[in-house]
């Protein structure tokens, strides 16, 4: 069958209501429209447990998928420098975008100053329990941190830092291994199928866990919850298009690629991340379709992983837009030395945050405590709408890591242009087409 065959065989075989992407749209359209017209309905523990349910489904089997992936990918290089190579480039990729996404955020706060005129009062027992979290995250050694006291407890813990040391490590000693290793790793491959066919049957449930998640957010707030913040709100998600638009669409016109092509070929993940405002819900996705589109397994394997840590673009953009709108609501000053610190404290504390909804804004505490600690009170402002704000935080995130993955396939050598060129031409899921090419 050809590929115009199969893409109309796939389009015969699913109409427009059994798409995926379509049915989470339509559940989170329902989801605001029940909040909003039935808020103590939604407000219900079983609507939100649609939501958080799903993400918890999702997060089960992220430790064993990463495991799996980044063991496997490390097992089939042959060259130990290669791993050191392809982290390296990585790591120089994360921390200059990382860079541009914090310099981003300031010089819109700077120019825009949202804060500025904002009236608002404090909730002093909201603060006093994210000023806790944020006093004991700086309390504790990076590096000590990503070392588990036990490699069962890391998966216990679902601490990604952690799992991916242990992997990184358990993949060296099995390249090591050599033919002996042949068998496990072999194993393993079968184990990371088996993972992504859970994940295939936890996706079929994502528009309930859309509709639950959205429907308790405007009950829960209300259309008003924006208020005098919609200037923030709005602020922030102008940024973040900006910066996904011009700073990593530069970066992929370079290596010849188009950004809003490359989007609408994961706008099923996105939209998934979008009801769940947790990047992590699409990741076992998202890796299965850069390998598709040309990404070579062992720097999927890599880098996404490390990127849920170390490329958080969205999160970065927040942490000094949010700060300088505090500080512009409070009426405090910040010098340029001010601004300047935030962005090396923040370029640290955003290291900690993973793709989990809400950590964003604990990673916000833990900057303001590290810099202005009179600014810390100032977070309650902001309380009430950042669950509005931490959907586009996570879907900059995960824009972000998958054109850092795709660049730095294409760094390496490891690009498949060809695969490339003709997955972001087509107009449905390659998964799609291949099932249909062999069904057909």
């Amino acid at each position: 069958m050809s590929l115009q065959a199969a893409e109309t065989h796939v389009h015969a075989k699913r109409p427009w209501y059994r798409v995926l992407y379509v049915q989470v749209l339509i559940a989170i359209a329902l989801g605001a429209l029940v909040g909003w017209l039935f808020p103590h309905f939604a407000q219900n523990d079983w609507v939100r447990a649609l939501g958080d349910g799903f993400v918890k489904l999702i997060r089960m089997v992220i430790a064993p998928i990463i495991f799996c992936t980044v063991v496997s990918g490390i097992a089939h290089i042959q060259q130990a420098a290669k791993v050191g190579r392809v982290a390296i480039k990585a790591l120089v990729y994360f921390e200059i975008v990382s860079s541009f996404a914090l310099v981003l955020g300031l010089i819109v706060a700077n120019v825009v100053q949202p804060g500025v005129g904002f009236s608002g009062q404090a909730d002093a027992t909201a603060v006093a329990t994210y000023a806790k979290q944020a006093g004991e995250m700086k309390s504790i050694d990076f590096i000590l941190h990503i070392i588990p006291d036990s490699a069962m407890g890391a998966f216990a813990a679902g601490d990604i830092l952690q799992v991916l040391l242990f992997s990184v490590l358990f993949g060296f000693a099995l390249m090591i291994l050599g033919e002996r290793g042949r068998v496990v790793g072999a194993l393993i491959d079968d184990l990371a199928h088996i993972m992504f066919g859970v994940i295939a049957i936890i996706v079929k449930v994502a528009p309930l866990g859309a509709f639950g998640a959205m429907a308790y957010t405007v009950g829960r707030f209300g259309p008003q919850a924006l208020g005098n913040l919609a200037g923030l709100v709005a602020t922030f998600y102008l940024t973040a298009i900006v910066f996904v638009l011009v700073v990593l669409g530069g970066i992929a016109r370079i290596a010849g690629f188009s950004i809003i092509r490359f989007i609408a070929y994961i706008k099923d993940e996105l939209l998934i991340v979008l009801g769940t405002s947790s990047s992590e819900s699409a990741l076992p996705q998202l890796m299965e379709k850069l390998e598709r589109l040309g990404c070579s397994k062992s720097v999927v394997g890599l880098v996404v992983p490390t990127g849920y840590s170390f490329n958080l673009d969205g999160t970065n953009i927040y942490m000094t837009l949010a700060t300088l709108f505090i500080a512009q609501a409070l009426g405090v000053s910040l010098s340029l030395g001010d601004q300047l610190t935030i962005l090396v404290v923040a370029m640290l504390t955003s290291k900690g945050a993973s793709g989990v909804t809400g950590a964003g804004f604990i990673t916000l505490a833990a900057t303001l405590a590290s810099v202005r600690p009179e600014l810390v009170p100032g977070m309650a402002i902001v309380l009430g709408v950042d669950k509005f704000m931490s959907e586009c935080r996570a879907l900059t995130n995960i824009t972000g890591n998958g054109v850092a993955t795709v660049i730095i396939a294409w760094w390496e050598g490891e690009l498949d242009r060809d695969k490339l060129n003709a997955a972001l031409a087509q107009e449905v899921d390659p998964a799609d087409v291949e099932t249909a090419v062999t069904t057909g």
